[in-house]
Formats: structure tokens, C-alpha cells, sequence
């Protein structure tokens, strides 16, 4: 069996379907794709090319606001932040700029620029983009060193539950989600980093690190 990517503790059988595997970590509670159902990049841009989220789309600027609109009420006026996996529109940023509050755009695919990836932010967005990420431990130091003292890393993504849930949940159809994370997966990364966790909706948690 497989390790866990984010605390590669061994993995126990959780789920077959018709085309892939998932795996369950007993320590963290995360569930994982192993990695021989993985899609190469190229397979993996094609489909994100079919998404075409724009500024222009309500819809997704209300989806994005259920992450940006309690962020914005619990950071300075002139923080700096990040949407880290921001996709080809950057429409959180843009968003952001209306309230004043500057956000720079990373993606591997679209916004691949890392020199942003150098700095450190008074907040740092990731929406529905850790579940994409192969390498959970690695994503979680890089953004460690991310978020300044006392700032906020903030991430959307569905949580997932018991076995039950999990046959039937929309969630995992998408090819390029490979992890999915249990509430007891964000309490467990919060006690290893020191972070303080706050439960913002039923798929945004915000990570709090410490201030020194």
C-alpha cells in the first residue's frame, strides 16, 4: 500500500470505483489517488483549459467570495496576499483590488512567475487548488514559508467524510483531484505547524500562524 503524501504514515484501501483507486491515511485522514493513476501535465492543462472562469462571470466571483469576503474582514487594509493556483482569469485578485487590498497571482500553468514565490504575504489563498497538488507535505512547507508571521493561509476545498459519502460524492469524479481532505486532516496539520484552524464553511478553513 501507498504512504500517505502528507504525513506518509502507510495507507489503508478506502474506495475502488470503476477508474481509480483511493487510499486512506489512519494518522491524518486524508484520502489519496495513488500515483499510478496520476495524469501527466500536458493531460492535466488540457482540462483546465476547458474552465473558463472570468471576471466577467458572477457566478464564480460569488463562489470565490465565500473565501475572499470573511478573509478581507480579519486582514489590515493594506495587506499583501497571494492566490497561489489563481488559474488562467486571476479572478480573485481582481476581486481584491476592488476593496484596495493588492493580491499577486501564481499558477503553475497560466501565471507561472516564480518570483512571487519568493516573498511573503499577509495572506495566502488557495481555492479549490490543494486537492490538485500530488505532494502534500512538500505544498504545506513551501506555503509555511509563504505567509508572514501573524498571517492568514487561506484554503476552499470540499472536505470529505465517512466511506458513505464518499461512493457517491461529485467531488472525486475530477480526474485531477488527487487528495481530499477530512476536517481531522486540517486539525491535524494545524497541531504540526502550530497553527490555530477556524472553520469558516462547510469548504473553507482559514490556517492562522502565529504571530513570532
Amino acid at each position: 500500500m501507498s504512504s500517505c503524501p502528507l504525513c506518509h504514515h502507510d495507507t489503508v484501501a478506502f474506495h475502488q470505483d470503476k477508474k481509480r483507486a483511493y487510499v486512506r491515511c489512519p494518522q491524518c485522514f486524508m484520502v489519496s489517488v495513488p500515483t499510478a493513476f496520476y495524469w501527466d501535465e500536458a493531460t492535466e492543462k488540457a482540462h483546465y483549459d476547458c474552465h473558463h472562469n472570468d471576471f466577467a462571470d458572477a457566478g464564480y466571483q460569488h463562489f470565490l467570495s465565500r473565501t475572499l469576503t470573511p478573509l478581507l474582514t480579519r486582514v489590515k487594509p493594506n495587506a499583501n496576499g497571494l492566490d497561489f493556483g489563481c488559474g488562467e482569469g486571476a479572478v480573485l485578485s481582481q476581486m481584491a483590488a476592488k476593496h484596495g487590498i493588492n493580491v499577486a497571482n501564481y499558477d503553475l500553468f497560466y501565471h507561472p512567475d516564480t518570483r512571487v514565490l519568493s516573498q511573503q504575504y499577509d495572506f495566502v489563498c488557495l481555492t479549490e487548488v490543494i486537492e490538485h497538488i500530488a505532494d502534500a507535505q512538500a505544498l504545506v512547507e513551501q506555503l509555511s514559508q509563504l505567509v508572514l508571521p501573524g498571517g492568514i493561509l487561506a484554503v476552499m476545498t470540499k472536505r470529505v467524510s465517512d466511506l458513505d459519502g464518499f461512493i457517491n460524492w461529485h467531488y472525486k469524479i475530477d480526474p485531477t483531484h488527487i487528495n481530499f481532505y477530512a476536517l481531522e486532516t486540517f486539525e491535524w496539520i494545524a497541531r504540526q505547524q502550530g497553527w490555530q484552524l477556524e472553520v469558516i464553511d462547510s469548504d473553507v478553513v482559514f490556517f492562522h500562524l502565529p504571530a513570532c
